[in-house]
């Protein structure tokens, strides 16, 4: 027997609906069966019980039957009252009986009002056997059922007139006198013969909805029409008297009928509602019954017959003429059966080849597996889904063609569905590998359904659907450029990697990658090579990590890796192994790509971040970032390990951000200007304006120190037109007061491309505030390489043609220096701070900015050096041919009111110029190298 044979026997029965009821019901008959054998104890009792006791069992059914016909309705409900009727009719005549023998005292006649009552009892009955059975759906149908019943009732009544009704007969015919007696005497067996012609005629016809109650009621029916037999036989009807041991067969009649609705309720209350299926090959008994039927008539015919023949007697006319009826009813119904099946063959083969096309021209693979999963049937679907002929797989077992890995779970799954009820599952649904003719795999989804005991498998090949889900999964949990698993699947690696049984293990380690110089690369030579270049950094992620680490993109020019840790306990020398791994990967990042004919090189700036206990992967995730974006913070190409103070920073990052938003709204930053000399003269010839922030203790903070921390553009851009704004102003209000000096302005070259302060909004803010255009000069800071040359070309050409000047600030720093000086429109040449810091003590840096001065000399340009601290540097860049400076050698910045009085006095003595000392109007702030022309100021 194959692994799945065990799967198809059927379940055992767990035991019979109201046992309680029907020991009941036998133990109350049996009582009235021996008390009737021993006589009830004394004749007066005896006849109580025969009289009242069978009119009280008889009442009872009517009253059960009407109970139930009440309680149910449909087509159904008459049957009962029907039973109810005739129980009733039956509990009338025994009581009118026993008011004769009982109350009366005295015999009863013949006729009585008891018989009209008894024979009121087969009619009702009949009918109600009639609409309880199970109808007829063609005329033809309902000819047989009436030959049927007739050719019982013709043979029945054949032998009962040749054994006793013929005698009856004759005594009627001679004693003219007694002709009811003689009719009732006849009446009885001819009606009790028609019920059990129906009775027996009905009994292979009963509906299978109702067979408990039609096979209980049958029965009642049966012991009553027995009794009655026996009651109406020439031998007992002379020696009867109530409380016979005949009453009993009545008394079970009656509470039989009384019992059948109730059972036919627990039936349809049972667990499973539905009759277990019969085995393969069995045919119905009943069905064996009702074809012998006519046979089994015309034999109990010819019986009666020969029983007038071998006992010498003359046949009787009515014999002869029932034996003839009944044989023509049998060659009629013989007929008619002919037909019906000459007909129902027809149907059958249309049938049969409408199925036989269906399965064949089916692309759905149908097989049928027997009780010891043996494959009884395949359909020809098989060869071309399976691959293999349908013979092939007849008779081999259904394990064999599914996969291994697969049978477990199938046979659970089997023996889940066997075990379900039919009604509540009546077929499943499993999908399995099967073994294609070629031998490969094919995933197959079979429908299941119970077949005799087996099995009955519907199946179709969903490979390509399977394939396809495969597929739409891979799309959706990997990136579509570089075929890296993206964000979504590397984070539940890193959960799953923190979850797993390495969840202890700190050597755990997620690398986030970033590619510094990426967005270059797509502006210079194009989206398509960036693409291209993704693709390749991304092979060369995947083969550079382990086998069992994972690689993914995250976005844009985002990488990150997984590390699995090793279970090293060590965490320094796991440190040190994952930083090695870091800078390998680093290194093969930074190699030169090759994209067409270009050859291209980026960086890449790493993060580290190592598990630690109950981390979350966000959280993981979350400090590997932070690590990268500290690398590049330092100055990118590096490698970072994360470390608890750059959560701090984020955090002080965030407040100061806050912080700066809250200064904005509140206005509280102050407006300084630094005062611009001539270094020839010492004269003013301009103010450097310079935004700083007043804390609340007072103290005056630089913003570019805040910026730079808060990282927050949108703030750094509503300073820049705030700075902007106030400076004009001002610079307004001290010309009408008779201070007629130019301002400078530091702006990003950023700021001057975007559309927050529009060309129109320079011209209207002059305009406004009454400043003529020449009176304002714009330095254009020169160190962001994606600024456009272009863009920033024009927008200067069209601010110089409103008469504002342009300085390029920074000059010497900035990494396009020189191509700015070549294309933008320059008016005055601003010196960075770190050559003139260096310009004494530097041979070097004197040369570089000695050049630098001759240069813009040549060019006609002014020049500004920022940073002039000491009278060292004054004479030094006086003597290289430097116009102007800006430092605490002539003064820092100056709020309003000891700005106007340094303007008052027109000028600042200079080194190796004859003139006063120098007056510092504006006190000192203490320095921090590197900034632009603003003094800065330690952060808080």
């Amino acid at each position: 027997m194959s692994a799945l044979g065990a799967l198809f026997s059927p379940r055992s029965a767990t035991g019979s609906t109201g046992t309680r009821s029907r020991i009941l019901l036998g133990l109350v008959c049996a009582g009235y069966s021996v008390g009737a054998a021993v006589g009830w104890g004394s004749p007066r009792v005896a006849v109580f019980m025969g009289d009242f006791g069978l009119a009280a069992a008889a009442l009872i059914a009517a009253v059960s039957c009407l109970l139930y016909a009440r309680a149910v309705g449909g087509r159904l409900r008459p049957a009962w009252l029907l039973f109810s009727l005739s129980s009733l009719m039956a509990a009338c005549g025994n009581a009118v009986w026993g008011w004769y023998e009982v109350v009366l005292g005295v015999p009863v006649p013949a006729p009585s009002l008891a018989d009209v009552f008894f024979l009121c009892f087969a009619p009702p009955a009949i009918v109600g056997l009639l609409v309880l059975a199970k109808r007829p759906v063609t005329r033809a149908g309902w000819i047989c059922l009436g030959l049927d019943a007739w050719l019982i009732g013709g043979s029945l009544l054949t032998l009962a007139w040749s054994l006793a009704l013929a005698h009856t007969a004759h005594l009627a015919g001679a004693e003219e006198a007694n002709v009811a007696p003689a009719a009732l005497s006849l009446a009885y067996p001819l009606l009790d013969i028609v019920l059990v012609s129906m009775v027996l005629a009905l009994h292979f016809r009963r509906s299978g909805v109702n067979r408990s109650a039609v096979n209980t009621a049958i029965a009642a029916l049966a012991l009553t029409v027995l009794s009655d037999a026996v009651f109406t036989s020439p031998l007992l009807r002379s020696t009867y008297h109530s409380g016979q041991l005949l009453d009993a067969g009545w008394f079970a009649g009656s509470l039989l009928l009384a019992y059948a609705p109730w059972a036919a309720r627990r039936a349809a209350r049972a667990p499973g509602g539905a009759s277990p299926p019969r085995a393969a090959g069995s045919r119905p008994i009943a069905g064996s019954l009702a074809a012998l039927t006519p046979y089994l008539a015309a034999a109990v015919c010819t019986l009666g017959i020969l029983y007038n023949v071998v006992d010498g007697r003359r046949v009787d006319r009515v014999v002869i003429f029932t034996g003839c009826t009944v044989v023509l009813a049998l060659v009629v119904r013989q007929g008619i059966m002919l037909l019906d099946n000459i007909s129902l063959t027809q149907e059958l083969a249309q049938k049969e080849n409408h199925f036989r096309s269906l399965v064949q021209g089916s692309s759905d693979v149908i097989m049928i597996a027997a009780p010891d999963g043996t494959l009884r049937y395949v359909s020809p679907a098989a060869a071309g889904v399976y691959g293999r002929d349908a013979e092939d797989l007849v008779g081999a077992e259904l394990s064999s063609i599914i996969h291994p890995d697969d049978l477990g779970r199938f046979v659970h799954e089997v023996r889940r569905f066997l075990a379900a009820p039919p009604l509540e599952e009546p077929t499943t649904r499993i999908e399995c590998r099967f073994r294609s003719g070629a031998g490969d795999w094919l995933n197959v989804e079979s429908t299941v359904n119970r077949h005799q005991g087996g099995l009955l498998l519907n199946s179709r090949d969903v490979t390509e659907r399977v394939r396809l889900q495969a597929q739409l999964q891979h799309n959706a949990e990997h990136d579509p450029l570089t075929d890296l698993p993206n964000r979504a699947l590397f984070t539940a690696r890193v959960r799953q990697a923190l979850g797993g049984r390495r969840a202890s293990d700190p050597g755990t380690a997620v690398l986030f990658i970033d590619l510094d110089g990426f967005k270059q690369v797509n502006d210079t030579i194009g989206h398509q090579a960036g693409d291209e270049l993704l693709i390749q950094a991304g092979r060369r992620l995947q083969d550079s990590v382990r086998a069992g680490d994972t690689a993914a993109r995250l976005g844009g020019d985002e990488f990150a890796a997984l590390i699995v840790g090793d279970g090293t306990r060590d965490q320094g020398a796991r440190e040190y192994q994952v930083h090695e791994i870091a800078e390998r990967l680093r290194l093969t990042l930074s190699q030169p790509y090759r994209i067409g004919p270009n050859e291209v090189r980026v960086a890449a700036s790493i993060g580290v971040a190592f598990a630690e206990p109950a981390i979350s992967p966000t959280d993981l995730m979350r400090n590997a970032d932070l690590a990268m974006y500290r690398a590049k913070a330092g100055g990118k190409d590096r490698v970072e390990l994360y470390a608890p103070q750059m959560q701090a920073d984020v955090v002080r990052r965030s407040e100061l951000a806050a912080r700066l938003r809250s200064a904005l709204r509140d206005g509280e930053f102050a407006l300084l200007h630094q005062p611009v000399v001539h270094l020839a003269s010492g004269s003013v010839a301009a103010v450097a304006a310079q935004a700083r922030w007043r804390s609340a203790q007072g103290i005056l903070f630089t913003p570019a120190e805040f910026l730079r921390v808060s990282g927050d553009d949108d703030r750094t851009a509503e300073l820049g037109r705030w700075l902007l704004e106030e400076a004009v102003a001002q610079a307004a209000d001290r010309a009408r007061a008779g201070h007629p000096v130019a301002v400078s302005v530091r702006l990003p070259a950023a700021r001057l491309l975007e559309t927050g302060p529009p060309l129109g909004s320079i011209e209207a803010l002059l305009t406004r505030h009454g400043l003529p255009s020449g009176a304002l000069m714009i330095e254009v800071a020169d160190s962001d390489p994606r600024i456009s040359f272009d863009a920033l070309e024009q927008r200067l050409v069209a601010l110089r043609r409103l008469g504002v000047r342009i300085a390029l600030d920074g000059f010497g720093s900035g990494f396009a220096a020189i191509n700015a000086l070549r294309r933008l429109p320059i008016d005055v040449l601003k010196l960075d701070r770190t050559l003139v810091e260096g310009v004494v003590e530097s041979a070097r840096l004197h040369k570089i900015t000695s050049g630098l001065l001759r240069i813009a000399g040549d060019l006609g340009l002014q020049s500004v050096a920022d940073g002039v601290d000491v009278p060292e540097q004054v004479l030094a860049l006086r003597a290289m041919g430097c116009t102007h400076g800006q430092g605490m050698a002539f003064s820092g910045p100056l709020d309003e009111y000891r700005l106007r009085r340094a303007l008052v006095r027109g000028e600042f003595p200079v080194a190796g110029v004859p003139g006063p000392r120098p007056v510092m109007a504006g006190g000192s702030i203490p320095l921090l190298t590197g900034s632009h022309a603003e003094t800065p100021v330690p952060p808080t």
